[in-house]
């Protein structure tokens, strides 16, 4: 049964979000606040948090920077409707996800199993590495390697960047970035892709020339360079 932490100052809807995940078999923790929703996420062994963005005592950005530090925990978050630079920060921070308030219970249930499926909860996961260059990931153990060492990824980097490595050499476009390594279909307006990927180019590093190992295809998408 995998647990779940909800952490929303938002009573009414934690309580509904608490029950339908109950009737759709987790197991649920909640808190209303940020030090009491960071001292729960980094004491208990949740599958996944949950967390709003505005939060009373300690902001959910600010939590979700410190989860961060400490653990590799997918993180869900939960925005105002149209806020763009919430999501962006979020996502700049590590959040794997976010769904846009106001929300249903049944939607974020459902961004909840799409995010555990790709964070390596399938029954049958691929234990073959996939290599691409100096690129070397094993998805069964969500563990990556570049140029020898080990690479720190969040589950949602890790899911985009093994798309791209296992079509190394050739061009993925946004959708289908999006459809496997998101778990969803392209949103318009959605710059989620350009926020993850930009955190993984810093972490890989330029290559000799100055290029980065991930090139953008004008119109078409993204390119893991096979060196």
């Amino acid at each position: 049964m995998s647990r779940v932490l909800l952490v929303d100052d938002d009573l009414e809807l934690v309580e509904m979000m608490k029950e339908y995940l109950l009737q759709e078999g987790f197991s649920v923790e909640t808190a209303n606040d940020g030090e009491a929703g960071l001292q729960k996420a980094l004491g208990g062994d949740f599958a996944i948090t949950v967390l709003d963005i505005m939060l009373p005592r300690l902001s959910g950005i600010e939590v979700l920077n410190r989860i961060r530090k400490q653990s590799r925990m997918p993180v869900l978050m939960l925005t105002a409707k149209g806020d763009d630079i919430d999501r962006i920060v979020g996502l700049e921070q590590g959040a794997d996800d976010y769904v846009p308030k106001p929300c249903t219970a049944r939607e974020i249930t459902a961004r909840i199993r799409a995010i555990l499926r790709r964070t390596g909860t399938q029954e049958e996961p691929d234990s073959l590495p996939v290599s691409a260059g100096e690129l070397i990931m094993w998805p069964d153990q969500r563990r990556a390697q570049w140029r020898n060492q080990a690479l720190e990824l969040t589950s949602t980097e890790f899911n985009l960047l093994e798309v791209l490595a296992r079509h190394a050499g050739h061009t993925v476009s946004k959708q289908l970035l999006s459809e496997q390594g998101l778990g969803r279909p392209l949103q318009k307006f959605d710059r989620s892709i350009e926020v993850h990927l930009s955190k993984i180019r810093e972490k890989l590093g330029p290559q000799e020339d100055g290029r980065s190992v991930i090139q953008t295809i004008f119109r078409q998408g993204y390119q893991f360079i096979r060196s």
